[in-house]
């Protein structure tokens, strides 16, 4: 047997299973190194009052605070977005739709939707969207006063039976709204509180409604409102949102509503 032809077998065999190794261990390396960005990205966010709608029949309401004010109930980025962009391009659509049909040009848009005709997607969907964004921005601020006083908080009592009963048949109308839509609570047309929600964006002001009334306060459930910061734990955004709502705001609602009956 020829020792010396073996051994020179054998290191070959070795080099070989080593290269092998080698080759194997920098593929691995090479599909699992990922390249780092050439430079970090600064996430720039404006100002509420930077925003402005097109010139028509409504502006944007004013925030009476700034994006960041709400958090940690409402990100900084929610805010921005739902503001700067949901809310402003419902209300160019709306100024948009005015300009084209005369008829509608001197009516408040409470009186647009009051006269509806709900056939009609783009003014229901955009006048919808106005108001009720409108409506919910004027609700918050960055520190709730945490339940109602005076009128409001008696008028809860005794419609619901405590504000507790009230707060959990909110928090249960506005999770269980399948898909996009609002929660609210609203006067009735008999002088009642009553928690109720509307799909997509319709509202209490609408004809045929299922149930007609005064809006008091309402909470946005569309995903946009939420998802940044709560994913698909809706329950958790709407109980936060109690702790961000302006009691002071709704129970001036009440009053007003009051006075028109």
């Amino acid at each position: 047997m020829n020792y010396n032809f073996l051994s020179k077998v054998s290191l070959f065999m070795i080099a070989l299973t080593m290269l092998i190794t080698s080759c194997r261990r920098k593929k691995l390396e090479e599909v699992v190194e990922v390249p780092l960005p050439a430079k970090e990205e600064k996430l720039i966010i404006g100002q509420p009052d930077d925003v402005k709608a097109s010139d028509g029949a409504f502006s944007l309401t004013k925030l009476n605070f700034q994006y960041n004010e709400l958090e940690p109930n409402i990100g900084i980025l929610t805010m921005e977005n739902h503001y700067s962009k949901h809310y402003l391009t419902y209300t160019n659509n709306l100024n948009k739709l005015i300009s084209d049909d005369a008829n509608l040009t001197d009516l408040s848009i409470e009186d647009i939707l009051k006269k509806l005709d709900l056939n009609n997607a783009d003014l229901r969907n955009n006048a919808g969207g106005y108001y009720n964004h409108t409506f919910f921005f004027d609700g918050l601020k960055p520190k709730s006063e945490g339940k109602p006083k005076d009128t409001l908080a008696v008028a809860i009592n005794k419609d619901f039976g405590s504000f507790e009963v009230f707060k959990n048949q909110f928090i249960d109308a506005a999770e269980k709204q399948f898909g996009s839509g609002w929660a609210w609570l609203i006067l009735d047309k008999t002088g009642k509180l009553q928690v109720i929600s509307t799909p997509n964006q319709d509202n209490p002001l609408m004809p045929k409604q299922i149930v007609q009334g005064i809006p008091l306060l309402n909470l946005d459930v569309w995903e946009h409102a939420y998802y940044l910061d709560y994913q698909y734990k809706r329950k958790r955004y709407i109980e936060n949102f109690f702790k961000v709502i302006n009691w002071k705001k709704v129970s001036d609602r009440y009053e007003e509503a009051l006075s028109s009956k």
